[in-house]
């Protein structure tokens, strides 16, 4: 019954479109503070109404008695604006399981609003634990490709575009692709974002990164991993290794040796959750029974 109302209360909130996962019978995973997990750009916690973004990580996480709970802000927006938004849902959150703090794990962009919430919209003392996955803490060069060398009509026609299937068909409200892009370009980042969203004492901060060795699992990224090699070297695809790294650097994701290794799709179990050595649920597991090692 509890779990019902849970569920309920945060739907109503405007939570998130599945809300809550209640802890289950085993302890491996039973922090002391609940676990709120936030998604990257581009999606949505369910890509287009059919694939978790989770793809079985918070299942896993409540199979082993974590409580997990579910962000969702605009796919494409301004990191600002989506941590305004992250910050309202995790208020809600703890006011409904009086918890006193939480434990964040973000993925991709994810890891970049959550902070931002942390450090600028007074959360500092609600976190425990900021985890990164995947997180272009430095920017990605891929982002300084598309908004400084393309041509600018063709930016702003396509960020039109994009910003209009966004609104239209999946839901964001007010998007801005383009300032999203801004957002993550590598100069912004390490001149503006990070000298201005400093770490929060009593916050535990770590990162893991992936890493593509021979190829991508996900074809969609092999382009930007070929780029990026180039660039910066080792990465999932989307960010290097040493963009990747914030505060206790955990290393980088491993898969069976003769695999492409991890990719930024893979981090989460992408690729249909197939990635040959590596199961983001048991690596999500891993991480959440270590922070319930530490005390959080």
């Amino acid at each position: 019954m509890k779990k019902s109302v849970l569920c309920i209360v945060l739907c109503l909130a405007f939570l998130i479109p599945s809300a809550a996962l209640a802890g289950g019978s085993k302890p491996a995973c039973a922090t002391k503070y609940p676990v709120i997990l936030a998604h990257g750009m581009g999606v949505s916690p369910v890509i287009l109404g059919l694939i978790n973004y989770w793809w079985g990580i918070p299942e896993a996480l409540d199979e082993e008695g974590a409580d997990v709970y579910i962000t969702s802000v605009n796919g494409m927006d301004s990191t600002a604006s989506k941590g305004v938004a992250w910050a309202k849902q995790v208020r809600q959150i703890l006011a409904v399981t009086g918890a006193p703090k939480a434990n964040v794990i973000g993925h991709s962009h994810g890891c970049l609003y959550t902070r931002y919430a942390i450090t600028n919209c007074g959360l500092g003392a609600k976190i425990a634990s900021h985890t990164s996955v995947g997180g272009p803490h430095r920017g990605s060069s891929i982002a300084n490709l598309i908004v400084y060398d393309l041509p600018s009509p063709l930016v702003s026609v396509g960020a039109d575009v994009i910003n209009f299937l966004y609104a239209y068909l999946l839901g964001d409200t007010n998007p801005d692709v383009l300032q999203n892009g801004y957002d993550l370009c590598t100069d912004y980042m390490t001149g503006v974002f990070n000298p201005n969203t400093p770490n929060i004492n009593g916050v535990y901060y770590q990162s893991w990164s992936g890493k593509a060795v021979w190829g991508c699992n996900s074809v969609l990224v092999t382009p930007t991993w070929l780029i990026l090699l180039g660039m910066e070297g080792d990465n999932d695809g989307l960010v290097s290794v040493n963009s990747a790294k914030w505060g206790n650097f955990r290393g980088v994701m491993k898969a069976a040796w003769w695999s492409p290794g991890v990719d930024h799709l893979n981090e989460v179990g992408q690729f249909f959750g197939f990635t040959p050595g590596f199961d983001a649920g048991d690596f999500f597991v891993d991480i959440v029974s270590n922070l319930k090692t530490r005390g959080y």
